[in-house]
């Protein structure tokens, strides 16, 4: 295991050790969703989990579609 991923280890197991109160938790996040850049990362990758079942296409694809939706 890499040093990055030992690290997250530990810090979801810290998390995952928070009481079930819900308070706690919720304090934890609150806090954690101050720091803006890193609310930006939590909601980029809440993002991509909640998409990754669809289907994906090339991105000159998406550019094709883009300059004809263009007036």
């Amino acid at each position: 295991m890499k040093a990055v991923e030992s690290r997250a280890e530990v810090y979801l197991m810290a998390l995952q050790s928070l009481s079930k109160s819900e308070s706690e938790r919720e304090a934890v996040i609150a806090r954690l969703l101050e720091d803006t850049k890193l609310r930006e990362d939590i909601l980029d990758l809440a993002l991509i989990q909640q998409r990754q079942g669809e289907p994906s296409r090339l991105f000159r694809e998406y550019l094709a579609e883009r300059q004809k939706a263009e007036p």
